[in-house]
């Protein structure tokens, strides 16, 4: 089996409004600090790795301001994708991950923000009440079943709903998985599971 040597890194410009998605060879990203900048020269994704650990600076759309986020090198190199979030929102402001998942999650992040456009005028609870709607209901299904459980081995969770995602968390372990809750994408993404395994702290 052949190691994945590239990642692809994405964020939207808070200032030009235009999705960011760069290639980036693992060892490049290991040897310095990149600084990947948008093509309008106004803002730029800042990866650092750290003993154990890679650091991200994320210039967020939504809030207006820099998230500092991190995840462990292992997830950084090996995982399929990897989503971080603005807390204020609710939404994501950057991926991770390999070339097919990245591209994939920036253009259901993009139809979420087209959405948060048309909706400018109206002050929801949530960024698309029908389609929160759905997903909880869905949700609501797949645990009636037994469906939800925990990499811990628990089956104790509960949930917090957010402006355009569900948050599904371990009672025993406080893992966290969140379920996109912002396009009809994500309705069809969740209709075709069974079940849902949270992934765990211990």
């Amino acid at each position: 089996m052949v190691q994945e040597t590239k990642r692809y890194l994405s964020y939207i410009c808070p200032n030009c409004m235009q999705s960011v998605i760069m290639e980036r060879d693992l060892f490049s990203l290991a040897a310095a600090p990149a600084h990947l900048k948008c093509p309008c020269g106004k803002s730029e994704l800042l990866v650092e790795f750290k003993p154990n650990r890679v650091q991200l600076t994320v210039p967020c759309l939504f809030c207006g301001r820099e998230h500092s986020v991190s995840c462990s090198s292992h997830a950084f190199i090996r995982e399929k994708a990897l989503a971080f979030s603005c807390a204020a929102s609710g939404l994501d402001c950057c991926y991770v991950g390999e070339e097919e998942p990245v591209y994939a999650a920036t253009a259901r992040l993009e139809q979420a923000v087209d959405k948060l456009g048309e909706d400018a005028g109206e002050n929801g609870a949530f960024l698309d009440e029908i389609i929160m709607e759905e997903i909880l209901s869905e949700l609501k299904d797949i645990a009636a079943r037994g469906g939800i459980s925990c990499t811990c081995g628990s089956k104790k969770w509960g949930v917090k709903v957010n402006f355009s995602s569900v948050d599904l968390c371990c009672v025993e372990c406080g893992g966290k998985l969140r379920v996109p809750a912002a396009t009809a994408d994500d309705i069809d993404s969740l209709c075709c599971k069974t079940s849902i395994l949270i992934r765990g702290n211990k």
